[in-house]
Formats: structure tokens, C-alpha cells, sequence
């Protein structure tokens, strides 16, 4: 009798791990825009950011419709940009073996905008003071104002709600005037190729109200690095990612490489891409706030 009673354990254990080996996770959505729905069986539901995809489903994509996935096994990035049906079980078929540096980024990027990961941030305490200026920048402060590329893009506000135009000095440490621009944007793409600026090691930038001098922000560095020992090391680790540049998503996961390395204004130009490159997804753009907030560049307006 003892005998019968554990054959019968046993092929009920069994067949609970097979069904919930089935039921596991083979992608994770990142992020979507548009009319999409995830078909499970016989029910229809639209697909949710954060929603974990089993190879029995299936993902209608409307017209203009768009899905970033994350391969559970791999970490392996997938984008769908085209309507159509697409079964989870056929998509999975079609990865290829990520590198562990995907698969790291990915699932810092992952982590860094988890649920979790926010409350975590909400409860810390804390909070973003630049001192009395009036114009905030959304740049770091030392140490971490190195960059590897060659373009910053630089946003900034105004609490006392002035609109601009702006003056955007650039200046070496000396307080010597490199280059200067007028802008009635709260933003400013910095090429650091620029001949004015090949020279100097560290550049400080200020932006200034062009209609009210005082109101100001304080100055900045952006430094270039140099090493090129560093350099190097930085560039071979990016070769080995093996990504698409033309893709949103995969810009994203650059700019976790980025921070990972401290290089934020690095990490601002990627988040900048992506979003340009995908406008409409809500997510990117949830996902550069988020970046903004933890690394201490922006306040959080629940804080």
C-alpha cells in the first residue's frame, strides 16, 4: 500500500514540475507602444510592460505597433516593429546566444526599473540640492563628469519659470571664454571635437538667462577622457556587445553600460538616442527619469 502511495506521490510531483516548467518565463516586456494584445489560450488581455511571456502565447501587434522583450535565458534583447501574430515559442527559437556583457547590462536596466528597485528609491532619503542657482542642469557633479564619446547633450529648467533665449558658456578652467551659444531651447548638443575645445582637458560649462543675468546656473565640468589605457579597456568592452546602433533598445542598454561605469553623461547621450529613435515609448522615456532620479541629476517630484 506504502508502495502504491508513493508511485502516486511521485507521478503527481512530476507532473506539477512539468506543468510549471511549462508555465516559466521566456520573455520579459520591456517596453511597448500602440495596440497590442497577448492572446494566452483562449483569452485576450492587453500586454503590460513588466509582463512575463510563456511559449504558449501569443503577441497580436496592430499597426504601428511596437514591443521590446528581454530573453529570459539570455538576456538576450528582442524588438518587433512589424503587425503581425508572433508565437512566444517561435520568437524564443530565433535568439541567438547573447554575451554575458548583454546579459549584464540587461539585467541592471531590468533591476534599475523594477517595482522594487523604485520603492527602494522612494523610501531612501535624501534629495537633490544645487544650491540657490536658478537654472538647474541635468549634468553630474564631480567625480563623475568624465565622458568617452565625443557629444553631450545637456538639458536644463528654470524654477523661476523663465523661457529663454539662454547663453551656453563654455570656458576652460581658467575662467577664458572657449565658446559661447544662444539658445531659446532647455537644451544643447556639445561637440567636444570642436576645435575650441580639442585643447582642454576639462571645459566648464554655465548657462546664463539671456534677459535676467542673474538668473544662472553654476558652472559644470565635462571632462574628455584621456587615458588611453582607459579608453581602450572601455572600447573593447563595448565591441564585445555586438548590438544593433540603429536600435531604441539596445541604446538603452548602452546607456546601463554607461552608468555601470559612471559615465553618466555617456549614459544621458544613449537615453537621448533611444528616445529619438522611439518617441512614442512611454517606457524610455520613464526609463531616462529614472536614470535622472537615482544618480541624484534630477529631483523627484514624490520626494
Amino acid at each position: 500500500m506504502k508502495s502504491r502511495y508513493f508511485f502516486v506521490h511521485v507521478v503527481l510531483t512530476i507532473c506539477t514540475y512539468g506543468f510549471s516548467y511549462g508555465q516559466q518565463s521566456v520573455f520579459k516586456v520591456f517596453a511597448n507602444k500602440g495596440q497590442i494584445e497577448l492572446k494566452s489560450g483562449e483569452n485576450k488581455s492587453p500586454l503590460k510592460t513588466g509582463a512575463n511571456l510563456k511559449d504558449e502565447d501569443i503577441i497580436i501587434i496592430g499597426e504601428n505597433g511596437y514591443v521590446a522583450l528581454v530573453h529570459s535565458a539570455s538576456g538576450t534583447p528582442k524588438e518587433i516593429k512589424t503587425a503581425g501574430n508572433y508565437s512566444v515559442k517561435e520568437l524564443a527559437a530565433d535568439i541567438k546566444p547573447g554575451s554575458s556583457l548583454v546579459t549584464k547590462y540587461t539585467e541592471f536596466i531590468l533591476s534599475s526599473n523594477s517595482p522594487e528597485s523604485k520603492k527602494n528609491r522612494l523610501s531612501a532619503t535624501g534629495a537633490v540640492h544645487r544650491g540657490l542657482e536658478d537654472i538647474h542642469v541635468f549634468l553630474p557633479e564631480q567625480p563623475h563628469t568624465k565622458m568617452l564619446n565625443n557629444t553631450a547633450i545637456v538639458r536644463w529648467e528654470s524654477k523661476s519659470g523663465h523661457a529663454g533665449p539662454f547663453i551656453v558658456k563654455l570656458n576652460n578652467m581658467f575662467g577664458d571664454e572657449l565658446s559661447a551659444f544662444e539658445t531659446s531651447d532647455f537644451e544643447i548638443k556639445i561637440d567636444l571635437a570642436d576645435p575650441k575645445l580639442t585643447g582642454e582637458p576639462d571645459v566648464l560649462l554655465k548657462i546664463v538667462s539671456k534677459g535676467d543675468p542673474r538668473s544662472s546656473s553654476r558652472d559644470f565640468i565635462i571632462h574628455k577622457i584621456k587615458d588611453q589605457a582607459r579608453i581602450t579597456e572601455l572600447r573593447k568592452e563595448l565591441m564585445e556587445f555586438e548590438l544593433d546602433e540603429e536600435s531604441a533598445f539596445n541604446k538603452i542598454i548602452l546607456a546601463g553600460f554607461f552608468e555601470q561605469q559612471k559615465l553618466y553623461i555617456d549614459a544621458i547621450g544613449a537615453y537621448e538616442d533611444a528616445i529619438q529613435m522611439a518617441p512614442e515609448v512611454a517606457s524610455y522615456k520613464e526609463a531616462y527619469d529614472e536614470f535622472l532620479i537615482r544618480n541624484r541629476l534630477k529631483e523627484s517630484k514624490q520626494q
